[in-house]
């Protein structure tokens, strides 16, 4: 359960990471109507905060940047101070969607010249270890190290766990490969990798990959099987988080500044966002009452996402309002 390069290369005190926040968000609407992936609230915070909180918290990270296309301007309403607790965060707008190695292309000019960064994925939510991958990519020698796990949805990543190098991915080099693996949308790059990111190039950062392995170059991987991972890039999945953080991070899962009436019952996987109002004999089960939504006396509503601003009448079962 979720509590919310070369060798011997260095990172520096001010590590910095690139969160992954372009993306269109398709497979999760209607949620993603008018926010970005990234900033759907997960018990009544955004998505992106566990992950900036993970980065913070275990590698000290300060400086984040996260590009952006979908509903841009809902991330600085999120950041208008441009910064998460002491860190600082900017965004790099994408007008047309670049992929991941176009991202990081976009980014060169902020990326540090000598030390490692951190890529993360803004629609994961995870609490394995950094510090011990981190450990493991400055001593390898690795020029990228993928995060990996063993089991997952999609066992698309060819890895040698004998010699610690990813041998494959998605089957373009060795298909025969059986040793398969969940990547987990996190990765250590060391500076060096960006030779092997073509400028101007709206691609996958899969084929940078693929491109560095063929090279002879070493691509490692890092089993991250300690603690919980999940791609909330599902409604399922999504709802699924409210049990997976369930007790964690001293969350308020009824915000103090929702007007819930007495009589309703909320179990304890639920949460209600600020300003929501919950009427009398309601039944709320695994579902997830955005800050400004209604729902009206009587309902029943079983995982049910009821977005800021609308109304839930009625006995409701996995439906999104």
């Amino acid at each position: 359960m979720l509590k919310s390069g070369n060798l011997g290369e260095k990172m520096g005190d001010k590590i910095k990471a690139f969160i992954l926040g372009a993306g269109l968000g398709t497979r999760l609407r209607p949620l993603t109507e008018s926010l970005p992936k990234p900033l759907v609230p997960v018990l009544n915070r955004p998505l992106i905060s566990y992950a900036l909180d993970h980065l913070i918290d275990e590698l000290g990270v300060s400086e984040f940047m996260v590009n952006t296309h979908h509903c841009p301007d809902a991330y600085g309403l999120a950041f208008p101070d441009g910064r998460y607790r002491d860190a600082s965060i900017e965004f790099r707008h994408e007008p047309v969607l670049l992929d991941t190695a176009g991202g990081i292309d976009n980014i060169r000019d902020w990326l540090p010249d000598d030390e490692s960064f951190v890529v993360y994925n803004g629609d994961i939510l995870t609490d394995s270890s950094l510090t011990k991958a981190k450990d493991h990519h400055l001593n390898s020698g690795n020029l990228v190290t993928l995060l990996l796990r063993s089991d997952g949805d999609e066992l698309r990543v060819g890895f040698d766990q004998g010699s610690g190098k990813v041998v494959d991915l998605r089957g373009a080099l060795r298909p025969d490969w059986k040793e398969r693996f969940q990547f987990t949308g996190i990765y250590f790059v060391s500076p060096k990798f960006l030779q092997y990111i073509r400028p101007g190039k709206i691609e996958s950062v899969v084929l940078s990959f693929l491109a560095a392995i063929e090279a002879g170059e070493s691509v490692g991987g890092f089993l991250a099987d300690d603690g919980a991972w999940s791609d909330l890039g599902e409604r399922e999945s999504y709802l699924d988080a409210l049990t997976l953080l369930s007790g964690e991070n001293g969350e308020a899962r009824v915000s103090p500044e929702a007007t819930v009436h007495r009589s309703a019952l909320i179990d304890g996987v639920s949460s209600v966002g600020a300003g929501a109002v919950i009427g009398e004999e309601v039944e709320i089960h695994e579902s997830s009452i955005w800050a400004g939504a209604t729902v009206l006396s009587g309902s029943r509503l079983n995982r049910v996402v009821v977005r800021g601003g609308q109304v839930a009448d009625g006995h409701l079962e996995n439906l999104d309002i």
